[in-house]
């Protein structure tokens, strides 16, 4: 196994773990940025007010989202487990 193919691994598993993070992250951040904006206009500065909120979106887009990021885990560590016979060279 040679270094470039360590680092086309190492590269492929922090793409894979940016796609399973971005749909809870994006969701996290968006709820906090309309949760935000709703208490600037209010003027209501409670910081418990948007956890709530997040914990419910981020269930939501565990839901819709879950099936898909299940898929590709699923299929990176296959192909990771098909291709070791191949990475230790016998």
């Amino acid at each position: 196994m040679t270094p470039q193919e360590v680092l086309e691994i190492g590269r492929e598993a922090m793409q894979v773990t940016m796609y399973l993070a971005a749909p809870l992250l994006l969701t996290a951040l968006i709820v906090g940025l309309l949760i935000g904006m709703i208490q600037a206009a209010t003027q209501i500065q409670e910081m418990t007010l948007s956890f709530i909120p997040k914990l419910i979106g981020m269930a939501i887009a565990l839901i819709v989202s879950g099936t898909w990021m299940l898929h590709l885990i699923m299929n990176f560590t296959t192909r990771l487990f098909e291709n070791i016979p191949s990475m230790v060279g016998g």
